[in-house]
């Protein structure tokens, strides 16, 4: 008995191994476009991906047929709305500064470009993940892709503001 329950472990643990080391960079990336952190200082990006991967592991068994990308995807978005809407949106502020490409944009804005555009995921499918309405979910991400592609003006430094004209 103990025998088949070890096996049965180590095979689940090879599985899952052969996951993260297929789809861990991509969800790492996938992670980092939601902090809108730099790739290279993402430690709240890491954290966000440790939980998900921590998540898909304990369900590992229990996800029959499902995929396990999306699973992972899926609790990674979860916990980063969670995290993000609540704790840092409503306050309009965040721990530290945002440089990662997509820091121009909301945590709810990021969040949905990065499940439409990177991703590939439905419009319908972010709507029921998120709890919104389509019709939101397509005007958040239109408001997200015209502010990456045409970004408003930065503001002018203070040593431009007092040179002479």
């Amino acid at each position: 008995m103990r025998a088949r329950h070890a096996d049965r472990d180590a095979r689940r643990d090879r599985d899952f191994a052969a996951f993260v080391a297929g789809a861990g960079g991509r969800l790492t990336q996938t992670a980092t476009l939601l902090t809108g952190e730099a790739p290279d200082d993402n430690p709240r990006a890491r954290r966000l991906l440790t939980h998900a991967l921590a998540h898909t592991y304990a369900c590992w068994d229990r996800l029959h047929g499902e995929d396990p990308y999306d699973h992972a995807r899926r609790h990674l978005a979860v916990r980063f709305a969670d995290t993000a809407w609540h704790r840092y949106a409503a306050l309009g502020r965040s721990r530290r500064p945002l440089t990662g490409p997509l820091a121009g944009l909301t945590p709810r804005e990021r969040l949905v470009l990065v499940l439409r555009l990177y991703e590939g995921v439905g419009e319908e499918q972010v709507a029921a993940l998120l709890g919104l309405p389509a019709e939101r979910v397509r005007t958040l991400c239109d408001r997200a892709t015209a502010t990456v592609l045409h970004p408003p003006p930065a503001p002018p430094t203070p040593a431009a503001k007092a040179a002479p004209t």
